[in-house]
């Protein structure tokens, strides 16, 4: 299944990434569902994990030791985390980015695994379990959907276009006044054809990738 959502030349550390984006997007399909605030673990006021949460990162990270024993690996719930030697290319995993839609049934979240190589960021997976969706791409080559060349176009046509947005709790702006981000979170609303919300910043992106926003913003 993944030879078919990948193009042709992906390198085989891509495809096993993207096996193991599969293997744990999997179980969270299968998890999927609304939960009590009583089985969620409040990491810090409305920042959420759930069992799913680690479940997939274990799935991911077995999968990735499997077939890449000296790399390292760091995960966003620490499962399996694994110090790579002086200059060894290290995997970054968030298992659920999107974990309070998951958390309360809303079918839109993503699988992300990221390689980086000497610090810099060389190839990329996020999967959409649940549209099974495969966003990739790899340095020098370019990124694909499914398997299908991406090629984001910009464009200066503001009054037509659709903006991805984040709209943080409150505390999480760190980089600008709190004040500056909702005006420019405004600017866009009242600027531009909408501004949307989908609760997953990683698809947001592939989202601008893919053509079907035309930019995204978020406090990083």
């Amino acid at each position: 299944m993944t030879r078919t959502m990948l193009p042709a030349d992906a390198t085989d550390t891509l495809r096993r990434m993207a096996e193991a984006a599969q293997a744990g997007g999997q179980i969270a399909r299968g998890a999927m569902g609304r939960r009590s605030i009583d089985a969620i673990l409040q990491k810090a006021p409305r920042d959420y994990q759930t069992d799913a949460d680690i479940a997939v990162e274990r799935a991911i990270v077995e999968k990735l030791r499997g077939h890449f024993p000296d790399h390292g690996i760091l995960g966003e719930e620490g499962v399996g985390d694994h110090a790579a030697a002086q200059g060894a290319p290290i995997f970054i995993i968030d298992p659920i980015d999107g974990t309070t839609n998951f958390a309360w049934g809303i079918p839109h979240f993503g699988v992300v695994i990221s390689l980086v190589v000497g610090g810099e960021v060389v190839a990329g997976i996020t999967y959409d379990p649940m549209l099974e969706e495969m966003f990739a791409a790899e340095a020098s080559k370019g990124a694909w959907l499914n398997g299908a060349r991406l090629d984001a176009r910009g464009s200066d046509d503001t009054v037509n276009a659709v903006i991805g947005a984040g709209l943080p709790i409150p505390g999480q702006v760190r980089s600008v006044p709190e004040e500056t981000y909702h005006a420019a979170l405004r600017r866009c609303m009242d600027r531009t054809a909408g501004v949307r919300r989908m609760g997953s910043s990683a698809l947001s992106i592939a989202y601008v990738a893919a053509g079907r926003f035309d930019g995204f913003f978020e406090d990083m």
